[in-house]
């Protein structure tokens, strides 16, 4: 008896070293070659996935213009942001998917899923606004919102003291499709029209997918623990105070975020007619949100991540009003974009990363993807909102109430994250 349990506590003690050392392996191992490989793995699935969904505007203009013609601009609105709340309502089960059984099932699906919506809308006819906002808004929603998720909580489960850097480049990839796909567009419709055009870009959806697939591991936290639907969904994170509040000012900020960017194109033709110059506003949107992602991540692992999102999120919001707004002038209106840019690639580099910092490990995927389902409901219906807000769409005046609704949604937001932060620690000198 005395044997037995002697070596029931040799036992113990041994697997108490074992799960220490296997701890700090992983602590070891932060930043390593593979770490790092799946960073650019996650950099490929954004700017695939959030890639597309950042150039709505692209399609936008050409909707309301050319091949939707006789449907309203906020109704075709809806297929963008359509895309947007099935990547943020998704996020809680794809998220803890990943958690659950890593990174490789999910890809192939998102791949796929993705490529096939884009070749599926090459077929579609023009003035069925119904076909294009299944396929496009619905079916590759739906199929890159199971690749978006993931490739952030992948990140999450190899960094910790850098996750905010490695998040950020990972969104930062948003930002390089937001740019390589609208001007790929730019360059191939005119010249193969708007079906070859998509086929193309299946492609290259295909191909990256595939590069991303084989250079990314995972490090599935749960693959041992029970199946059920609280390892899914899990929404216990608003019993914190903090994070209910911060998921109060991440749904105001998503009201207003996507605007910008779906009707810039639009609001430069018709406060400037200079279509030759308001192609390039879009990817020049997006590719300033490449150095915001970068330089939020770097700067929020210094400073606190809280500590940045907030004065950012207003900065951008009041930027909406005092300069969109209320100055009258095409170098000022680039200016604008360069800036908002910049203020969301932070702001999509910081939320998750902050969210990330108040969840315990084993529940990263499902805490994060149950703050972006709640998140999802303003993405569904903010744009739209904007648009029917639009007076008259080919003269600069039309668009005021829609900027205005877009800066003050985005302030609100910004006020409330700054209410989640004192709820951390009234002193806004400390690190957070």
């Amino acid at each position: 008896m005395s044997e037995k349990f002697h070596d029931s506590i040799e036992r113990r003690a041994s697997d108490s070293t074992a799960d220490s050392e296997t701890s700090l392996i992983k602590e070891e191992r932060e930043g390593g070659v593979a770490a790092w490989l799946t960073v650019g793995g996650s950099i490929l699935v954004y700017y695939c996935s959030m890639g597309i969904l950042n150039s709505f505007g692209f399609f936008n203009n050409y909707y309301t213009s050319d091949f939707l013609e006789k449907t309203s601009p906020s109704t075709i609105a809806f297929i963008g942001t359509l895309q947007i709340a099935l990547m943020n309502s998704l996020a809680a089960i794809s998220g803890a998917l990943c958690d659950l059984y890593g990174i490789k099932w999910l890809y192939i699906g998102a791949g796929t899923g993705t490529s096939a919506g884009l070749v599926i809308l090459s077929f579609a006819q023009p003035d069925r606004f119904w076909q294009v906002f299944l396929i496009q808004g619905l079916l590759v929603g739906f199929a890159a919102a199971f690749g978006a998720q993931p490739a952030l909580t992948v990140v999450g489960q190899h960094f910790k003291q850098q996750r905010a850097i490695a998040m950020g480049l990972v969104t930062a990839g948003s930002a390089l499709g937001g740019i390589g796909f609208p001007l790929m567009f730019e360059r191939l419709l005119p010249v193969l029209g708007f079906s070859w055009m998509l086929r193309i870009a299946a492609l290259k959806v295909a191909v990256l997918y595939s590069i991303s697939l084989a250079i990314s591991t995972s490090r599935p936290v749960g693959k041992d623990q029970p199946r059920n639907c609280g390892a899914l969904l899990d929404f216990r994170g608003f019993l914190d105070l903090r994070y209910a509040v911060l998921c109060i000012g991440g749904f105001f900020a998503q009201l207003g975020q996507w605007i910008p960017s779906y009707y810039i194109k639009m609001y430069t033709n018709a406060a400037y007619n200079e279509p030759s110059i308001s192609e390039y506003f879009l990817p020049m949107m997006n590719g300033c949100s490449i150095l915001g992602a970068v330089l939020g991540g770097l700067l929020g692992d210094r400073m606190g991540r809280l500590n940045l999102l907030w004065p950012i999120v207003m900065f951008t919001g009041c930027i909406c009003i005092f300069v969109w707004l209320l100055i009258n002038s095409l170098a000022v209106t680039v200016l604008f974009a360069c800036l908002y840019g910049f203020g969301t690639g932070n702001f999509t580099a910081l939320l998750p990363s902050v969210v990330g910092q108040i969840t315990p490990d084993e529940n990263l995927g499902a805490r994060v993807g149950a703050f972006y389902s709640v998140v999802a409901i303003a993405s569904l219906v903010g744009t739209p909102i904007g648009s029917a807000l639009i007076d008259d769409d080919e003269t600069r005046q039309g668009y005021w109430w829609l900027i205005v609704f877009s800066g003050t949604a985005i302030t609100i937001g910004s006020l409330f994250m700054l209410g989640s932060r004192l709820l951390h620690d009234k002193s806004l000198r400390k690190r957070w």
